[in-house]
């Protein structure tokens, strides 16, 4: 089959590889007919290199069809379409139960210390071959899958893998009050669609970001929105929009590669020429985030509010302002979404009136082969680009 392969720092390949088999009784099969770049590959394709060997398959927000199916995938058949979320849980143990898949005591990374197996994300996440292939081997599919029905475009449900619940999670962490407001940091996929489903919701949004296209996307559905290179002081403009107060929530859906921040910059470029061996333990041990964007939340969220993290970061050693964040008594909610947890909420909103603007979310739909001049043009915020479609089987016609 074919495959998108990481090679190096900002190089990715499209190879030829052996096709997934069935290891395990709970193993399924799919053919992949979606399937996505997420802002967290970026993140491998810049920074998080020391834990990816080359030839490493990327990716975790597909969709398709089963083809094969172990003995023990419960209700799961071969024909059916299926979205797979990016992370594998078994469903049955403490942590699923409490509705935290991405803890599942069955998947668990134990030897790096870290939540549940991601599809695609390096030895830190278990190294499980990822989605931007052909095909696909789910772990643990009795659960590590959702059906979804035949006839809207793949569209309609491909965002449930991460992009949805994601950004969901994002705005239920931020628990903002009826009538409120939040801002959210960052317009790239989550940012964006955290400002629509938080939009729909009757909060008051304000959107920030630096790039004109992502600006203008949340601006045409209504939204407010600051752009970062018209204002000296990012919280005090939106405290100037909010009675002087700030608001009543922040989303942080940046993370660890934020803008503002050269020194650790500097130290993840620097982990970046490192060979693995010494860059592996840098990053896991005295790792720095470019915190940015946090601190600009901690300064813009009013006092006694919320500030929700959905960024990925990565830093062990990040220094954080605690006597700011104690004296205005902020709480913090933070993790990778809980796909699951939150599919049937989202569902009912996936409908063909589609309130979230799912159909014309993406920015560009591409041939799989085309994976390489897409991470480039997505890394460097090129011709507009905010979601990429990968089409595994055909050529991308957006």
């Amino acid at each position: 089959m074919r495959a998108v392969t990481w090679q190096g720092k900002r190089k990715v390949r499209v190879d030829t590889v052996p096709d997934p088999v069935i290891k395990e009784p709970a193993d399924a099969i799919i053919e992949v007919s979606t399937t996505n770049i997420c802002g967290s590959d970026l993140h491998l394709y810049e920074v998080l290199g020391a834990f990816m060997d080359p030839g490493d398959i990327l990716g975790h927000e597909p969709m398709g069809t089963v083809v094969e199916v172990g003995t023990e995938t419960g209700s799961l058949a071969v024909g059916d379409r299926v979205v797979i979320p990016f992370q594998i849980a078994c469903g049955h143990c403490v942590m699923c139960r409490c509705g935290l898949p991405t803890q599942c005591e069955t998947t668990q990374v134990r030897e790096q210390g870290t939540g549940a197996a991601l599809f695609g994300y390096s030895k830190l996440y278990g190294h499980v071959p990822g989605a931007q292939a052909q095909y696909l081997r789910v772990p643990q599919a009795q659960y590590t899958h959702m059906v979804v029905p035949e006839g809207p475009p793949d569209s309609r449900f491909v965002y449930l893998s991460d992009v949805l619940p994601t950004a969901w999670q994002s705005v239920r962490y931020a628990d903002v009050p009826p009538g409120g407001s939040v801002a959210v940091l960052g317009l790239g996929p989550i940012g964006d669609m955290a400002c629509r489903i938080a939009h729909h919701e009757g909060v008051r949004v304000i959107g920030v970001d630096l790039v004109s296209e992502r600006l203008q996307r949340v601006r045409d559905r209504g939204i407010t929105t600051v752009d970062l290179r018209e204002v000296d002081d990012v919280a005090v403009a939106i405290r100037d929009m909010t009675g002087g107060r700030g608001t009543d929530a922040v989303i942080d859906a940046v993370g660890m590669e934020s803008h503002g921040s050269p020194t650790a910059k500097a130290i993840q470029s620097l982990t970046a020429i490192l060979p693995d061996q010494l860059a592996a333990p840098m990053i896991a041990n005295a790792g720095l985030d470019r915190l940015g964007a946090l601190l600009t939340a901690i300064d813009t969220v009013r006092r006694g509010g919320t500030i929700s993290i959905i960024g990925v970061y990565g830093g062990k050693v990040d220094p954080l302002p605690l006597f700011t964040l104690f004296d205005k008594q902020i709480q913090l909610r933070m993790g990778q979404a809980n796909v699951k947890r939150w599919v049937d909420d989202i569902l009912p909103l996936l409908t063909d009136d589609d309130p979230l603007g799912v159909d014309g979310f993406a920015t560009h739909e591409l041939p799989l082969e085309q994976a390489p001049q897409a991470y480039a043009m997505f890394q460097a915020k090129r011709d507009g680009a905010v979601k990429v479609l990968l089409k595994p089987w055909g050529d991308g016609t957006r």
